[in-house]
């Protein structure tokens, strides 16, 4: 029966056509599903593909837009940046949307920003570069329009700080960020372009005028269309689109919405979708559909921000950007000072959540309706809830308020019933009586300990806090107190009402401080199963401590602010100090100090030396670079994604997609049964043999495909993809193998080939013998890393003519694929072709591993005779991916009493995963990178376990980073062993070129080669390594609550140069054409190409080849153009492509020399155009391929570097923050200076995430659970070097090499472990406070830091009860001061 009260819908005016625009251009769409993402969109039904998929969850920066709408009310157009991977395409209804193209292009010309990108060599693989190019561009148009001084000429109204903070929340893998801030920084009004670093547009010489001079200009608003005309003056009346099976409303009023939700449409099982920004959609990844979408940012009463003496109204629709921005407002009429504060630190704290792009669109409603509903682990919650904060919801035609307490303890909230406002109440002292005590005074701070300093990350505890304190005649008076909790592993954030009832009315002291950070420890306690459950507890008390200790009064027993007792403003944030006794932040206003970059060009082969910008640099920044899943679909392309094994070892009964109902468009699911007959189960090929495509009956490991859905979009492939049923069957299985440890118990392992095995040194029981001392089976243990390149595994297959495929993978070995794919399918190798131009990111995680996909969706092309691409979820990735190899160290280690070594022995248990990969040949690279100092004897047992986890494989500096760090980590302990300082340890054992022989043989070289010992020496002087060491002692015996290290690493890298082809043509315009077999994915590659070529083809000694390079176009790898391309890794395809290339020119350069000769004597000098038109006439074969071959005496050789980092760490948090590296690397004589310094900062902060950043977890099952942006955390701009200073040494001759060069892509890596050093170090410093805190005399216990040094595991060092620690020896020093004054 039909309810007689269900209200009508209001007038459905401007039904129709969603209508916006993009870079300038008007798109109407009448039909489109409302899920759809404006990225989607883009990407699907517009030709701008700037903008990348790199996360699908808001926490990338890779697909940010700027968004210009027109606000009716104030007649002005709004901008600001926005996700659009989160975006709804029907909320930017009657907005513009500007992407990177339409800044600039190379046709119309390029954007100073996109100009700036590529000079300052702030674009690698590219893939980010678009995202952030648009991230500031969307600060620049918000300085423009802010109320500042005009700028000088050619900058912006931006700050340093600001242009910093504009790419916070977006991510790169490649440059390390420091180029990228640079030439974000090259805009603002008060840079100082000294500190601006390396670029191709002046010279570190230049004058300051001429360097302005040489700068791009830039001029605001000129050429970009930001919100064109024809969008101008249409009506903002309610809007209904109705769909195929759903339908968009945008109500403008409150009662059209209540209209709405109370109408007879909206029935008991209709599924409502209540719209503002969508962000939350980057962390509950909904799989259903909605039948109603309802859009809440056009109701007055939902946007409306209210100011009056009770406090801040604000409507749930208002983004936490604008929230920010109304607190940050200095409202003298309605609120005092003292409120004014509050209502900024709640700001402050506010702009650490999320980034700046998600907090544009994210609504304050929608984070607290997610926290009460889906209890997400929010910080907007927990603030409010410790001022008191309030909210209204209205329920049918009543509204309700509710304390924020009572909203977060009801049931869920449901979608008919909609969050209005949120109030902030004004804060005002305690009240006696009528009247407010005259001393009385608020203090109120907010807190969060999170992976990233400046948010885009969630935290592990967040806390705020408000007091209202007043002086008494033994200290501090607490009048009143309200302490809250927040994320640490709970449904709701709480307060802490034992504690405050404890604290109410008593008088600070340390004994009272002491009782509360007990209670604090006892009501918060995270549910079972939180992780680094007992750190989050600490942070509590950690943060109660630093909230309440500075109002102590403890005479002269705590230094600075801790002992100032009740002077200043209570208010004053002690971030804002840079005392060294300050529990803040340290003084620095901007993220990043000026750095010094030292290279050195040479002429000698010119154009090969110049710091040459990146080709192709400008395109990747403008969006124009083409990446795999840029190319257009061709018609009745399919879609696929994988279904994957959640099961470690398990018969596979079956798939089952029938039974969900939501599923359409779905065209097959494809199999190992779906193998045509002549082919094999084969999706990778290794040089240890295949790899199985897709599990058969039995699946070996969580993360092995067991199918691949294809269906008509990505989206519906996707979804089908995470519905899909899979039926296991365990029974009269044996247990999976999950530890090395059960490997080695049933002997499960990987056979190493001989030619593979490392050579072990000396006598090692001779070693031992001679040994003063000992360390005996001491264990280490060794993590996996995700790749985490920004685009994911990528592939478009197409079926040709006479059963061929052509199949477009973004891949590092085209060559094994091939080979793999023609396996699979029972076809001749040369009915397969593929081809790469580009990739976004390898890191090794672009070959083996992207062979499966490559295969898998030719398989599907294949059997349904159509093409079919596929574009991994970051989920499905990194899950399938595997990463590096986790493995286990088990080492003795005899040593004299001055630090020598004298012997060492290594039992390594290597963790490789199900399938080979690569896996046997990381034995050497770890051992080879071990041997970086000299061991006295070297000897070692090394097993690769076989295990049923993903396949682990190549990952940058495979097995040689874990092999430094063992070095080092064996290093520290000798040198705690005998209370020796580290560096005299590390220095003692050094090489001498005598020991390095007999530890790598031929690979060491000359003596003259051999360059470490002089850099170790350099680096120390340049670094002014000895001068910091006595400031951090004396830091740290100033500073109780921070405290600091410092640390000099080596490292010695061997590398292998291997085989390479190379094709160069010249064409009738001169212009050049080369093909290579290494494949560009960031390193530069192709870069060097263009400058080799030229060199090379200059020596024909024609007029008009001083520009050659460019001329010189370096095209995709093609698997049928040029076979045997290998695979591009180990750092040394670029040395080996551009030999292969200089071989080809010399033999053009022989061909052209004779018709040269003939044509000088008729006409005199000739110029190249000329020439190459001659020899065209004259039929000259103007094309050359060859292949090159090394030497195989001179294919290995060693790399050098140096690093020497300084860290802070605060000892309440577990935080580190890096102040300073120094690098020194020797780069030979550098094909490009400024490609190999983006190599070497890349590496070097790539290799900072492994060893303190990047947790990689799984669960029982061996699945990983780090599974997206939101639970792995790779570097950002605040979590690198504050200062990074790099010299690229060029070392003179090494006749042996390209051109004297030598490789960068790797071997920097393993100078991060520097940073982990000085860590240990630091912490060192805090266990022996906390030693003397507690009465412990003599040397601290031997630790080991873990890693990754997370946050947790350095608190956890220093103590998750140091604050109680510290508190006891106040108390005992008080009772020994009673005892003598008594």
């Amino acid at each position: 029966m039909e309810d007689s009260n269900a209200k009508t819908l209001p007038p459905e005016t401007g039904n129709g056509s969603l209508v916006f625009a993009v870079n300038g251009e008007k798109f109407e769409v009448a039909t489109i599903d409302p899920s759809t993402t404006l990225l989607e969109f883009l990407r699907s039904h517009t030709r701008f593909k700037s903008v990348k998929l790199g996360c699908g969850e808001g926490g990338c920066g890779a697909c940010v837009v700027m968004l210009s709408k027109y606000n009716p009310v104030l007649d002005q157009v709004e901008d600001f940046s926005v996700s659009s991977c989160l975006t709804l395409l029907c909320s930017v209804n009657d907005c513009s949307i500007t992407t990177s193209e339409g800044l600039g292009n190379s046709k119309d010309g390029f954007h100073p920003i996109h100009q700036r990108f590529a000079g300052f060599h702030a674009s690698q693989c590219g893939f980010c570069t678009p995202g952030m190019c648009m991230s500031l561009f969307s600060a620049l148009t918000k300085a423009e329009k802010a109320n500042r001084s005009e700028a000088p000429a050619g900058f912006s109204n931006l700050t340093v700080s600001e242009a910093e903070k504009a790419i916070a929340g977006n991510l790169c893998r490649c440059t390390g960020y420091r180029p990228i801030a640079d030439a974000c920084k090259s805009f603002a009004a008060d840079v100082d372009l000294e500190d601006l670093g390396l670029n191709s547009f002046w010279r570190k010489e230049d004058p300051k005028e001429v360097k302005l001079r040489k700068l791009p200009l830039y001029t605001p608003n000129v050429k970009v269309s930001k919100y064109p005309e024809i969008l101008r003056g249409r009506s903002q009346s309610t809007k209904i689109f109705h769909f195929e099976n759903c339908s968009w409303y945008t109500p403008t009023t409150l009662e059209e919405l209540r209209s709405l939700l109370n109408s007879n449409i909206i029935e008991d099982d209709t599924r409502i979708k209540l719209v503002v920004g969508n962000t939350g959609m980057g962390y509950y990844k909904e799989l259903e559909s909605y039948d109603r979408y309802i859009d809440l940012r056009y109701v007055p009463e939902l946007s409306m921000i209210r100011r009056n003496r009770q406090g801040i109204e604000i409507g749930a629709a208002v983004t936490i950007s604008r929230v920010i921005a109304s607190l940050k407002e200095d409202d003298t009429v309605n609120f005092s000072s003292e409120g004014n504060k509050v209502f900024k630190k709640i700001a402050h704290h506010l702009e650490k959540v999320a980034s700046g792009f998600i907090r544009n669109s994210a609504s304050i409603g929608g984070n607290l309706v997610m926290a009460q509903s889906k209890y997400f682990p929010s910080d907007i919650v927990t603030i409010l809830l410790a001022v008191g904060s309030t909210v209204s919801i209205t329920t049918g035609d009543k509204n309700e308020n509710l304390t924020l307490e009572e909203f977060l303890a009801r049931p869920p909230i449901e979608s008919r019933n909609v969050l209005l406002t949120v109030q902030i109440p004004f804060l005002e002292q305690k009240r006696n009586g009528n009247n407010i005590r005259s001393d009385s005074n608020l203090v109120f701070d907010t807190y969060r300990a999170a992976p990233r300093p400046l948010g885009n990350a969630l935290p592990y505890l967040n806390a705020a806090f408000l007091a209202d304190l007043s002086p008494d005649v033994n200290g501090v008076l607490i009048n009143n107190i309200q302490l809250a909790f927040g994320a640490y592993g709970t449904k709701y954030a709480i307060r802490a009402k034992k504690v405050e009832d404890y604290l109410f009315g008593k008088t600070l002291s340390a004994i009272v401080l002491y009782e509360a950070v007990k209670l604090v420890k006892v009501a918060v306690i995270p549910e079972f199963g939180t992780s680094h459950a007992a750190y989050r507890t600490s942070l509590a008390a950690s943060f109660l401590f630093q909230f309440l200790s500075p109002f102590i009064n403890v005479g002269s027993a705590i230094s600075g602010r801790l002992s100032d007792g009740f002077t200043g403003s209570l208010l004053e944030d002690s971030s804002e100090t840079s005392n060294g006794s300050s529990l803040g932040q340290l003084a620095n206003s901007t993220l990043l100090s000026s750095a010094k970059q030292e290279v050195k060009s040479s002429r000698e082969y010119y154009p090969v030396g110049e710091p040459m910008s990146k080709s192709g640099a400008a395109i990747q920044a403008s969006g124009e670079a083409v990446y795999v899943d840029d190319i257009p679909s061709p018609p009745n392309c399919l879609h696929g994604a994988f279904i994957y094994s959640t099961k470690p070892l398990a018969r596979v009964k079956g798939v089952d997609l029938q039974s969900n109902k939501q599923l359409t468009g779905v065209s097959a699911v494809v199999s190992y049964k779906d193998i045509p007959e002549g082919g094999e189960n084969v999706g990778c090929r290794t040089m240890f043999g295949f790899e199985p495509l897709f599990a058969d009956d039995l699946t070996r490991c969580a993360g092995e495909p067991i199918a691949f859905v294809v269906a008509e979009t990505q989206k519906s492939a996707n979804l089908a993809a995470n519905l899909a049923l899979v039926n296991y069957d365990t029974e009269n299985l044996d247990p999976p193998i999950l530890t090395v440890e059960e490997a080695v118990e049933r002997s499960s392992f990987f056979e190493v080939p001989p030619s593979l095995n490392p050579t072990q040194v000396g006598d090692f029981s001779k070693g031992m013998d001679e040994a003063d001392h000992r360390i005996l089976s001491a264990e280490i243990k060794l993590p996996s890393q995700h790749y985490f390149y920004m685009e994911t595994q990528t592939t478009l297959a197409v079926p040709d003519e006479d059963n061929c495929m052509v199949v477009y993978s973004s891949i590092q070995c085209a060559e094994l694929v091939h080979s793999a794919i023609a396996k699979c399918l029972g076809i001749p190798e040369h009915n397969i072709r593929v081809i790469t131009r580009r990739i976004g990111g390898g890191f090794g995680g672009k070959a083996m591993r992207a062979m499966l996909v490559a295969t898998a969706c030719a398989l599907a092309a294949h059997k349904l005779r159509r093409p079919v691409r596929i574009y991994l979820n970051r989920k499905t990735d990194m899950v399938m991916t595997g990463g590096r190899h986790p493995m286990k160290i088990t080492y003795s280690v005899g040593f004299k009493s001055n630090g020598k070594v004298t012997a060492l022995h290594l039992d390594i248990l290597i963790n490789a995963g199900v399938s080979a990969d690569i896996s046997p040949a990381i034995p050497s690279c770890i051992i080879g990178a071990l041997k970086k100092y000299n061991w006295g004897a070297l000897s070692f047992d090394i097993k690769v376990c076989k295990t049923n986890h993903s396949s682990k494989s190549a990952m940058r500096a495979p097995g040689d980073v874990q092999g430094s760090f063992i070095a080092e980590a064996i290093i520290e302990n000798i040198a705690s062993a005998l209370s020796m300082e580290v560096d005299s340890v590390r220095n003692i054992n050094l090489h001498r070129f005598e020991s390095l022989k007999v530890f790598f043989g031929k690979s060491a070289g000359e003596a003259l080669e051999y360059t470490l010992t002089d850099m170790w020496d350099k680096l120390g002087a340049s670094s002014c390594l000895v001068q910091r060491k006595e400031m951090v002692e004396q830091f740290n015996r100033i500073s109780i609550w921070r405290k600091r290290g410092i640390s000099r690493v080596p490292i010695v890298y061997e590398v292998v140069v291997r085989p390479t082809p190379g094709k160069v043509s010249i064409l009738w315009d001169g212009s050049i054409v080369v093909e290579v077999g290494g494949v560009e994915l960031g390193q530069g590659l192709w870069t060097k190409v263009k400058q080799i070529t030229a060199y090379a083809l200059s020596l024909i000694g024609c007029n008009g080849t001083e520009d050659l390079v460019e001329k010189v176009r370096v095209v995709q790898s093609d698997t049928l153009s040029l076979v045997q391309g290998g695979m591009t890794a180990g750092s040394t395809t670029s040395e080996s492509s551009c030999e292969a290339v200089r071989l080809c020119c010399n033999i053009l350069v022989e061909r052209l020399a004779p018709l040269k000769s003939k044509l000088q004597e008729q006409i005199g000098p000739v110029n190249w155009d000329f020439l190459i038109l001659q020899a065209h006439d004259q039929s000259v074969n103007l094309a050359a391929n060859t292949y090159y071959v090394p030497d195989s005496n001179f294919s290995r050789y060693l790399n050098y570097g140096v690093a020497v980092s300084e860290v802070e760490i605060n000892i309440l948090t577990g935080e580190t923050k890096i102040l300073q590296s120094d690098i020194i690397y020797d780069s030979g004589q550098s094909l490009n200076p400024a490609v190999d310094l983006g190599q070497i900062e890349g590496a070097f902060v790539q290799g900072i995430g492994f060893f303190m950043l990047e947790e990689y977890l799984i669960n029982a099952e061996g699945l990983t659970v780090t599974d997206s942006t939101w639970t792995y955390k790779i570097p950002t701009i605040d979590t690198i070097p504050m200062q990074l200073n790099v010299e690229v040494l060029n070392s003179g001759n090494h006749q042996k090499r390209v051109l004297s060069s030598k490789a960068s892509g790797e071997p920097p890596l393993l100078l991060a472990v520097s940073v982990h050093c000085a860590t240990n170090a630091a912490i060192k410093e805090a266990r022996k406070q906390l030693n003397t805190w507690s009465g412990i005399n003599g040397p601290d216990s031997t630790f080991q830091l873990s890693v990754p040094a997370i946050m947790p595991v350095v608190k956890n060092l220093c103590g998750l009860d140091n604050v109680e620690r510290y508190l006891e020896s106040l108390l005992h020093a008080e009772l020994i001061d009673d005892g003598i004054d008594s």
